[in-house]
């Protein structure tokens, strides 16, 4: 049975976080409020950076969880729509992928931004482009390695963790294109998935 849920998904989370946290009887851990607190708690001077998907940064969640923590952060959002694309693709270091991110990123480092939330669950797969066009001053957020420990954390405190030296199994279930699903997902975890299953809504 399902012990936790896990919104691995920033515009998900944005928009539906507060309905499941109602409706499900477990635990539900989304990506906005561990990456809104790892931010504020880099951010030397206060001024924080997010990128993410339109619908990520038109929905203002991370402004509301960082202005939760920290009332007075700067908080300069701004919509990558391009980068998802190109993530997919498994362009993940290809020219026309430094070109967009230099578009979208390079105000940043004129913004006095000293922190960037990657609030897209693909964002992270660039880490290397992004962090060449922002330069080192300033410092990468990845919400989804946020999220990881928040949701270690939670099933530690319920006491509902798995024994420490036990493996685990996977099994991937989608609702639509499920070889697109295992193309991309080779490019996150670096290993071809050997079943996905298709399954029908409604």
């Amino acid at each position: 049975s399902v012990k936790a849920v896990v919104v691995a998904c920033n515009t998900a989370t944005a928009h539906a976080l507060a309905v499941l946290e109602v409706e499900l009887p477990v635990p539900v851990i989304g990506v906005v409020g561990p990456g809104a607190r790892a931010a504020v708690r880099a951010a030397a001077a206060g001024a924080i950076g997010v990128i993410g998907t339109a619908g990520t940064v038109r929905s203002g969640a991370y402004e509301r969880a960082i202005a939760e923590i920290a009332p007075h952060a700067s908080v300069t959002a701004r919509a990558c729509p391009l980068l998802v694309p190109f993530v997919e693709e498994g362009w993940t270091d290809h020219p026309a992928t430094r070109l967009v991110t230099e578009e979208y990123l390079a105000p940043f480092r004129d913004d006095g931004v000293d922190t960037l939330v990657l609030g897209c669950t693909h964002y992270p797969l660039l880490r290397g482009v992004i962090g060449d066009v922002v330069g080192p001053a300033i410092r990468l957020i990845d919400s989804a390695h946020e999220t990881a420990a928040e949701i270690g954390a939670v099933l530690a405190t319920r006491g509902i963790a798995a024994p420490a030296g036990r493996s685990g199994s996977a099994h991937y279930v989608v609702s639509d294109a499920a070889e697109q699903f295992a193309r991309t997902a080779r490019h996150f975890l670096g290993a071809p998935l050997h079943h996905v299953e298709t399954i029908t809504l409604g």
